[in-house]
């Protein structure tokens, strides 16, 4: 009885330019609360909305749409919701909250904590017509809650823009370079 054969898988070759078009999916690292926190609201100072998530009772992520209301110098993300909103009483949990900003070239997630605050000053003075419009009321309305989050941690995606995009990918199919993919970093909030 003769031996079983193995059969043998031939080595992988790789081409010689095959570093030039690995991608390494990881960020960078953040580096410190004294530049990630002006580098966070520089990338989200043109958003005007962005989906607020929660963990509700049931274990299951919630996310809706919310209007921001400020993004402060030093991170803190401000909104109104109604008083009386499911998503209030899903504020205080260990997991925390989300946001998530978006367009056709940048993406911005961060995890934080989120509370609301009687703050009838700060209310006044980030009262506008849109919100008057929203809740159909006035600022000092108790109807109308003062939410504030503070940012803990994130990450975000930079691209180059539609333009800067088409470029690389053209470039690419000519086999003259890789698209270019933007910016990748780790952002430290806290």
């Amino acid at each position: 009885m003769s031996e079983p054969t193995h059969a043998t898988q031939p080595e992988p070759t790789v081409p010689d330019d095959a570093s030039a078009r690995t991608h390494d999916s990881d960020p960078e690292p953040s580096q410190g609360p004294e530049h990630d926190v002006p580098r966070f609201t520089e990338l989200v100072a043109d958003f005007r909305t962005c989906m607020f998530s929660t963990i509700g009772p049931d274990g299951l992520i919630h996310s809706r749409p919310m209007a921001i209301q400020e993004v402060a110098t030093d991170g803190t993300v401000w909104f109104f919701g109604f008083a009386d909103a499911p998503k209030l009483a899903q504020l205080d949990t260990p997991a925390g909250v989300n946001l998530t900003f978006g367009n056709d070239r940048r993406f911005v997630s961060v995890s934080g904590s989120a509370t609301v605050v009687d703050d009838l000053a700060k209310k006044r003075e980030l009262w506008n017509p849109f919100a008057k419009a929203w809740f159909q009321t006035e600022a000092d309305d108790p109807m109308v809650a003062l939410i504030r989050f503070d940012p803990s941690g994130g990450e975000y995606w930079d691209g180059p823009g539609r333009t800067g995009q088409a470029i690389g990918l053209v470039k690419a199919i000519l086999g003259k370079g890789t698209p270019a993919d933007g910016d990748n970093a780790k952002l430290d909030l806290g």
